[in-house]
């Protein structure tokens, strides 16, 4: 039973804190869509989107009015494209055609993202996955709410080389189009990752898993300020208790979660597949997972003791909300995207957060070098092997690991740059200027650890 306690200090992290669920994503199978006529394909995914999730946002916002609790995003994610357009796509230009399709029915039913413009290829790429990639670029620039991702490695496979050293150019490609265009640099929607959750409901690398049912609604929940506030409360005092106090407020927050996912659940018809405990800040002062840190004992995120704090903040979060759900997933951690937290924000302005730093985070955190601007003239071969060092430490340590790096065509080090919305603004970071470029031009596949033999 929840008590009238409780009741109260939800209403207080809602009111002063910065409580929201942060995203319903409703996790769609397009693989009954498939067809080798390009617009019948096209047609049978605008159907199936608009049939399931026409009442997704309407419901959002009923149960954030119902309860009182603000639901931020509503959004959708589906089979990964590479695969769904593999029959009916011949050309880069065929599965545009796609994004385009679902760019329009998403904004058709209301969602803020649709994610799932993807290809997994951790082994190998078929030629649908190189011709989804090649078409990124175009996609990207071309729609406004759609999302790509591509899953480049895995503890099991090794990582794919030719497909990091290709995403390194479409990388640079998409920020370079982007500025022609004079759109909304399309790398901000755009990321790669290593070991790839099925599950995850946060943009930009949400996508249905093959793995997954029909239809299923997975809902991520977030709560730094609240963390933080209650960090307040234990000054000075010793870890244990620290932990202790991370860990009660990750249950209360998750709590809350599981409530809006079965009254989702409830409401549309859909089963509710998992609660992300993911800590996702804002650029809205007070909603920084970097403040968490910097309660913790830190000067700045970035200080020596960033990376401990870091990992003893993401265990505890997770011992706490796996105690609230019985379906827990997704990434289930703490985002440290440079742009959308304004404490990450001042840490890199004043020095104290580097690329370096961040790669080390990654090691402990959901994601790692998350929105991070970079100078628009660093090669496409230094981005390919920054993606490479960070899906090595996926797939050595086990882990989910991402890059969601953003070239900043005619920014220099120390420059601002606008994303809007919820994306906020980074500072352009200093990337490291020795070649990898004889490394990263090898080609073939960095082979799976030892490790990863568990038959």
């Amino acid at each position: 039973m929840i008590n009238l306690r409780e009741v109260e200090e939800t209403n207080a992290m809602i009111e002063k804190e910065n409580l929201d669920v942060r995203t319903i994503t409703m996790g769609l199978s397009l693989l009954d869509c498939i067809d080798s006529n390009l617009d019948k394909l096209c047609q049978n995914i605008h159907d199936k989107i608009y049939r399931s999730a026409k009442d997704l946002v309407k419901t959002g916002n009923e149960i954030s009015k119902d309860f009182g609790i603000p639901v931020v995003n509503k959004r959708i994610s589906v089979t990964p494209i590479a695969l769904i357009g593999a029959s009916a796509c011949k050309t880069t230009s065929d599965f545009v055609k796609i994004a385009k399709t679902l760019d329009a029915v998403a904004k058709e039913v209301g969602v803020n993202f649709l994610g799932g413009y993807s290809a997994l290829v951790s082994k190998g790429m078929t030629p649908s996955d190189e011709l989804l990639i090649r078409s990124i670029p175009e996609a990207l620039t071309e729609t406004d709410v759609l999302c790509s991702s591509v899953n480049l490695g895995s503890t099991k496979t090794g990582i794919d080389m030719d497909a990091v050293r290709l995403m390194g150019t479409i990388i640079k490609e998409t920020a370079e189009l982007s500025e022609k265009k004079g759109v909304l640099n399309g790398d901000s929607k755009l990321v790669v990752f290593c070991n790839a959750p099925d599950d995850n409901p946060f943009m930009a690398g949400a996508f249905h898993g093959v793995t997954e049912g029909d239809v299923v609604l997975n809902v991520g929940v977030s709560g730094p300020g609240v963390v933080k506030k209650a960090l307040e409360s234990v000054r000075g005092t010793d870890f244990e208790t620290l932990s202790e106090t991370i860990k009660k407020t990750a249950f209360k927050v998750t709590r809350v979660g599981q409530l809006v996912a079965k009254e989702a659940s409830k409401r549309l018809g859909y089963p509710f597949g998992i609660v992300d405990l993911s800590l996702a800040p804002t650029p809205a002062i007070g909603d920084s997972v970097a403040d968490i840190l910097c309660e913790m004992g830190l000067e700045y995120a970035g200080a020596p003791g960033t990376t401990a704090a870091l990992a003893m903040l993401n265990d505890q979060v997770k011992k706490g909300g796996l105690m609230a759900s019985s379906y827990v997933g997704g990434l289930s951690g703490a985002f440290i995207p440079v742009s959308e937290d304004q404490g990450m924000i001042h840490a890199a302005e004043v020095g104290a957060l580097t690329l370096e730093k961040l790669e080390a985070m990654t090691c402990v955190c959901s994601v790692g070098l998350d929105m991070i601007a970079i100078p628009g003239d660093t090669s496409d071969t230094t981005i390919a092997g920054i993606i490479a060092d960070e899906m090595a430490l996926g797939m050595i340590n086990q882990k989910t690991t991402a890059c969601r790096l953003i070239p900043c065509p005619g920014k220099k080090v120390g420059d601002k740059v606008e994303f809007g919305g919820l994306l906020g603004y980074a500072p352009v970071m200093p990337v490291n200027r020795f070649s990898c470029a004889a490394f990263v031009n090898r080609g073939g596949r960095i082979p799976a650890p030892v490790h990863s033999f568990k038959n």
